[in-house]
């Protein structure tokens, strides 16, 4: 049993931080009506359909009138299709949005490339006064996004797994790594849902002697002074993006007497072949409706959305 209670889910979140306050808004493309916080507060729900570059300038615009918006997309076309957007009206003009997205990484399976997001941490990541998060597990959601609320400026967060991850209670800060095992031998830096298949990994070199640590880089960007101490003495890396996005920082983060331990490899793609092979072959047997039934079961959002 996790230690720390039932996680709320972001429409839970949502609601409290609209009972809070008449100015947060939440602005969504073509997902249905989100949770709690449309039922209680219809007028400040808007859904501008499958229109992503739209989607961010109404944010924008709201975010000019003083409102606290949170965007709720699917990470592939929100960082692609509304790149310009995201970097121009919200970024270059510190307004106070926070994007919250899923369908990260491979999450999408069978549904195809277009609606893979590998790239997205590398995109957000290079623009200028963009903070980017991606936490494990519902907890660290629900962490993110109360940390968000408080950051003055445009946040990207990338909606963790749904199983839960951390055990203790813990002190959320963005920039800070949380460890979440130790270890002598190895250091294994995690972001998102790979945190889980790093403490698997950490289980399975325990049981052959080596002791390797797990940290939780729930944060892309900033990297905190302090963890650069860390990433320095790291030895293993397990993130879950196109290089340049959490790799990219820490492998910059190594230059020195000891860069030469952590390497970038040619080996990523053959990974994201491996892992969207293995992937689609799980989701195979289910029809693209019944999965976004399942996932939306677990987040407590609408089945409605005509992209799938």
């Amino acid at each position: 049993m996790n230690g720390l209670g039932a996680a709320k889910s972001f429409p839970e979140v949502l609601l409290e931080l609209g009972e809070a306050s008449p100015d947060v808004f939440v602005v969504s493309q073509d997902v249905g009506p989100v949770g709690a916080f449309a039922q209680k507060f219809p007028e400040r729900a808007l859904d501008v359909g499958i229109t992503e570059q739209n989607l961010v300038g109404v944010a924008a615009g709201l975010a000019a009138r003083g409102k606290l918006d949170f965007v709720y997309a699917m990470a592939p076309f929100v960082t692609m299709r509304a790149f310009e957007q995201v970097r121009t009206d919200l970024a270059y003009n510190e307004k106070n949005v926070k994007i919250f997205a899923i369908f990260g990484d491979l999450l999408a399976g069978p549904w195809g490339s277009t609606h893979h997001a590998i790239e997205d941490f590398a995109l957000m990541r290079a623009i200028p006064g963009m903070t980017v998060l991606a936490p494990a597990d519902p907890h660290e959601t629900e962490s993110c996004l109360r940390a968000a609320a408080e950051l003055k400026g445009p946040a990207y967060i990338r909606m963790g797994g749904f199983m839960p991850v951390h055990e203790e209670a813990y002190a959320f800060q963005i920039g800070r790594a949380i460890s979440l095992r130790d270890g002598s031998d190895a250091t294994i830096v995690a972001t998102g849902t790979m945190v889980r298949q790093a403490i698997e990994a950490h289980n399975r070199l325990k049981e052959r002697g080596v002791q390797a640590g797990v940290l939780d880089m729930h944060t892309i960007k900033p990297l905190a002074a302090g963890g650069r101490e860390v990433v320095r003495e790291l030895i293993g890396r397990v993130f879950e993006d196109a290089p340049g996005g959490n790799g990219g920082p820490r492998a910059q983060t190594a230059r020195g007497p000891t860069s030469s331990r952590l390497r970038q490899r040619s080996a990523y793609w053959k990974r994201v072949a491996v892992r969207a092979r293995a992937m689609t072959m799980r989701w195979i047997s289910l029809v693209p409706s019944k999965i976004w039934k399942i996932l939306a079961s677990r987040t407590h959002f609408s089945t409605g959305n005509s992209r799938m």
